[in-house]
């Protein structure tokens, strides 16, 4: 029998990689971890948690206004973005501090370097060079921004990376792409008193959403000032007086602004990481490809998250790694389930969603009914704000399985993770409408749209 040095060796100290790492090491197994840069990964040191922070902070500006139609009067109001950065700083070291005692608390054997494979059950430690063995190996580097290296001047520009630490907040800023993240950013620095541009080659933002929620997200961010040029490009980047930016666009001439951000989506972490030594296939994109338990083309290789290009969101990473510690440690084999995954986007109003779009169900079933209703929220009754939320339910008329749910408006991703329990619980229209409401909420509409707005039968819309 061959002796590994370890029973299980992760490299990449993220969501998914400290989560597996965590889970097989409570389980009485030699594990140890390896992460070149800070533990927690995209989610906690550059994405989703701070990147939260800021949204709360930047809507600070729009509850101060708010605040005047309930019959406050708020004083003199200032942004201090250092102190901002500071504090955000302070709370994912915290953060980091946790997924490190987690580990330790488990067992599991924590390294602070770069890790790369060197054969099939090898790891090369870059720090010391030292060469280890493992019985398995799971790969969770996750992925980084898009350099987009064929714009000109694209190394004058930032990323969602370098945007949370900027040295002075910007006076203004283009943002390329039409994504979550793209959109995500193009609120909180509004929000913040940035100028902000959003320009995205598409005909309207968020390609992959329902396009009630796209358009009206679209409408309610230019309506706040936020400017967006949809079906167009930056074709290169220069430099200008006093480190200001000259973006030159496809359609909208020259654009100068004190930043330009480029959100055109995440390649995975891939390059130089051994993999080919090991027998490790990757696609097109660089993305390693696995089977339907997360197992790569080399034997005792696994990945695990983004760097997988399956579904690039926090919680896919967590739950695969549970998949992976169950099939692997538990006898168990658990394949991860990736169908009805409910999203948010923390855009300024919020979107929620989980299954299907009106188009995807349209083409899916031979008749849908679509529940869809549009109101101002109570809240904005008294402060006076124009800003609509959406409500829409896709039933599929033959079994009147709700097959999608899209909201956009105030807490609209608290909904659809409940949302999200019902839609794979297989609930029915007739399950929605049993429901009593919570009143007087905005998700009451959710089971009190008895009547179909419309009917799409064949991909045409009815009455």
């Amino acid at each position: 029998m061959t002796a590994f040095d370890y029973d299980l060796f992760v490299i990449g100290g993220g969501s998914g990689g400290v989560r597996s790492g965590r889970l097989a090491a409570s389980l009485g197994k030699k594990v140890a971890i390896a992460e070149e840069f800070r533990y927690g990964g995209t989610c906690v040191i550059r994405g989703c948690v701070p990147k939260k922070l800021y949204v709360y902070a930047s809507q600070y500006s729009e509850h101060f206004e708010d605040a005047a139609g309930f019959g406050w009067t708020v004083g003199e109001r200032r942004f201090d973005w250092k102190a901002l950065v500071a504090a955000k700083e302070q709370e994912i070291t915290r953060l980091e501090g946790l997924y490190r005692k987690g580990l330790a608390g488990a067992g599991a054997e924590i390294f602070d370097t770069r890790a790369e494979l060197v054969g099939p059950h090898e790891v090369r430690l870059s720090a010391s060079g030292k060469t280890v063995t493992a019985e398995r190996i799971v790969i969770a580097v996750g992925g980084h921004p898009t350099p987009h290296e064929a714009l000109p001047g694209h190394e004058l520009c930032i990323s969602s990376n370098e945007a949370f630490d900027l040295p002075d907040l910007p006076r203004s800023i283009l943002i390329a792409g039409g994504g979550y993240i793209a959109v995500e950013f193009a609120n909180i620095f509004h929000g913040l008193g940035v100028e902000t541009t959003l320009i995205y080659r598409g005909k309207e933002i968020l390609s992959r959403f329902d396009q009630d929620v796209r358009r009206g997200l679209h409408a309610a961010m230019e309506e706040k000032g936020i400017r967006i040029l949809c079906e167009d490009i930056i074709q290169s980047v220069s430099a200008g007086p006093e480190g200001r930016r000259t973006a030159r666009t496809m359609k909208h001439g020259e654009l100068v602004v004190d930043q330009v951000m480029l959100a055109l989506g995440r390649v995975p972490n891939t390059r130089g990481l051994g993999l080919e030594a090991a027998g490790v296939k990757t696609n097109e994109r660089g993305a390693i490809m696995v089977d339907a338990y997360s197992r790569t083309t080399a034997p005792g290789i696994y990945a695990l998250g983004d760097v997988t290009d399956r579904v690039q969101l926090t919680p896919v990473a967590i739950h695969e790694a549970m998949c992976f510690v169950e099939t692997e440690y538990k006898n168990n084999p658990t394949s991860p389930d990736h169908d009805l995954i409910a999203t948010a986007v923390f855009s300024q109003p919020e979107i929620g969603t989980v299954g299907m779009t009106e188009e995807e169900a349209a083409r899916t079933f031979e008749e849908i009914e679509v529940y869809r209703a549009e109101f101002r929220p109570m809240k904005a009754t008294l402060s006076g704000r124009k800003e609509k939320m959406v409500i829409k339910l896709l039933v599929n008329a033959a079994d009147r399985k709700v097959a999608g749910a899209h909201i956009l408006g105030h807490d609209a991703g608290e909904m659809a993770q409940l949302l999200g329990i019902s839609l794979k619980a297989g609930c029915t229209k007739d399950d929605f409408d049993r429901t009593m409401a919570v009143h007087p909420t905005a998700a009451e509409e959710l089971v009190t749209m008895y009547r179909p707005s419309y009917r799409v039968r064949k991909g045409e819309r009815v009455a």
